[in-house]
């Protein structure tokens, strides 16, 4: 995308406006990382990544749920049928569903790409089947469903700063920060993923540091280089950020604050990891809200949009 993107200013109805409460009320409540970032921007942009969030919510929570793994593959299908309304333009404003009425709404003002759902869908039957991943290759697959998709998406809302150099690159560098986003999440939740059965991390990566017996206890596995894994990791997904990064030049002021602050918020979490790395098998590792606000305020400043254009100089000369 390569385009400022305006919101159409149509006005909203009232059972629009209470189903974008509904899914602000959602985000608020359970994507507290999320929302530090989205509060940056204006209303309607704001209200457009709730309802994209309490989406995507819905389907991480069904994929994460108690249920049997045939009944959750018939959810998720059945979220994906409510999908094909929603891109279909059959779901009306009193329809019972407000996820579906406000994403529906979003999806008339802004140019979603909304097949991106349908990547999530896909990652989280991923989880389903209980995949499981020998190279960072495979890995990246099940990243970019999950986690890249909603990067292109979110930039569907955002959109770029019409002349930005590079901008065809755009949705490129949202997919990688969106890489680097879920390989910090998959470190912070090593311990809990295994808890549940999961494991992530490349088994070619897990052999290389003898940490193929897995991570059920609040110590690494005899023998194991778990600090070597966990470092080697944390350079990977450095390296994704700094590409990444390439995208906040691109955006205007409020979006990139936005993008800034959760990407912020996430490099942190990074910090601590790499300080600190068997605090991930202890418990999960969070900022202190002080830190996240300070993360957002330093996004609004465009303290990150600067050093990133410093830096894309600095490379052209």
């Amino acid at each position: 995308m390569s385009r400022t993107v305006e919101a159409q200013t149509t006005p909203m109805s009232a059972p629009v406006q209470a189903a974008y409460r509904y899914c602000e009320a959602v985000t608020g409540q359970q994507a507290r990382n999320f929302a530090y970032g989205i509060r940056l921007l204006p209303a309607e942009k704001r209200q457009a990544m709730s309802a994209l969030y309490a989406f995507s919510r819905r389907v991480d929570d069904i994929g994460d749920g108690d249920l049997e793994p045939e009944r959750k593959r018939e959810r998720l299908e059945n979220t994906r049928e409510v999908l094909d309304r929603i891109r279909g333009g059959a779901i009306d404003e009193d329809d019972t569903d407000p996820v579906a009425v406000a994403l529906a709404d979003a999806a008339r003002r802004f140019p979603l790409p909304l097949g991106g759902l349908d990547e999530l869908i896909d990652g989280v039957l991923m989880d389903v089947r209980g995949a499981t991943y020998e190279s960072w290759d495979d890995l990246k697959v099940y990243c970019r469903c999950v986690a890249g998709a909603i990067g292109r998406l979110s930039l569907g809302i955002f959109g770029t700063q019409r002349g930005a150099p590079g901008a065809d690159r755009a949705a490129e560098y949202a997919d990688t920060l969106g890489l680097a986003l879920q390989l910090t999440n998959i470190l912070r939740d090593v311990r809990e993923d295994a808890g549940n059965g999961r494991t992530y991390l490349p088994a070619d990566d897990l052999a290389k540091f003898g940490c193929s017996a897995g991570f059920h206890a609040t110590t690494p596995p005899s023998g194991a280089d778990f600090a070597g894994l966990v470092h080697f990791e944390v350079r990977r997904a450095r390296t994704l950020f700094a590409e990444g990064y390439r995208l906040l030049p691109m955006l205007d002021r409020r979006s990139g604050a936005c993008v800034a602050a959760m990407a912020g918020i996430y490099r942190r979490l990074l910090d601590r990891i790499e300080r600190d790395p068997v605090a991930v098998l202890r418990g999960r590792v969070s900022l202190p809200g002080h830190e996240k606000a300070y993360v957002a305020v330093r996004g609004l400043s465009g303290l990150d949009t600067r050093h990133v254009s410093r830096r894309t100089v600095r490379r052209r000369v």
